[in-house]
């Protein structure tokens, strides 16, 4: 999850700027929770393994698969009515997909079209 989670962090943020462009990714729920279901930390270090990498012996309590489908469910009952103020206020721009490589060009595109390239000292 990103930031704004909620319609009251989101009022606290337009305290202090104003936002032209919100963007949010729409990822399965299935594919939500198997991620963080695979997450594994190392209490001892807080190190953050996932099981098809390198897992440690410990799983978090919060990264259970049924934890995990309940932080979704609460995480996404918060977080509609931020997503309809953006909608409403015509700055909200939405992705899709389940793997980064994929809907990362889409999103690079739309910050492209939005923000104006930063040169280096050589190029100016």
């Amino acid at each position: 999850p990103g930031f704004p989670r909620t319609l009251g962090q989101a009022e606290a943020l337009d305290k202090i700027c104003e936002l032209d462009l919100v963007i949010s990714l729409n990822i399965p729920f299935e594919t939500l929770k198997d991620r963080l279901s695979a997450r594994w930390v190392h209490p001892a270090s807080g190190r953050v393994y996932n099981m098809d990498f390198n897992p440690p012996h410990v799983q978090c309590e919060d990264d259970k698969p049924e934890a995990v489908a309940a932080r979704l469910r609460k995480y996404k009952d918060a977080a509609k009515p931020v997503i309809e103020l953006y909608k409403s206020r015509g700055i909200l721009h939405s992705f899709s997909g389940t793997e980064t490589n994929k809907i990362w060009p889409y999103v690079y595109t739309l910050l492209s079209s939005k923000i104006p390239p930063v040169l280096s000292d050589e190029e100016n």
